[in-house]
């Protein structure tokens, strides 16, 4: 099945420290079930491609509901190999 890797960038951010809103929306990602990367200016997941927009949608919904004032979602298609 193809998969997608969904990126994102919650604002504010601080360096060094989680506001709640960049928790949330951590936390929202996860429990699609595989392991988020966070990286410096942006996390992401790996999903299966048919959960990527609920993803997406639970990403944004988690964030702004904490207190984030900008959410930036990059979605790409991984390279299943066919």
């Amino acid at each position: 099945m193809a998969g997608a890797r969904v990126e994102f960038t919650v604002e504010p951010f601080e360096v060094g420290a989680l506001g709640p809103h960049v928790r949330a929306a951590l936390v929202a990602a996860e429990a699609f079930g595989g392991p988020v990367d966070v990286g410096p200016f942006a996390s992401s997941v790996e999903v299966p491609l048919d959960v990527a927009a609920r993803v997406v949608h639970d990403v944004v919904h988690a964030a702004l509901a904490t207190g984030a004032t900008r959410v930036a979602v990059q979605v790409e298609l991984e390279d299943n190999g066919s």
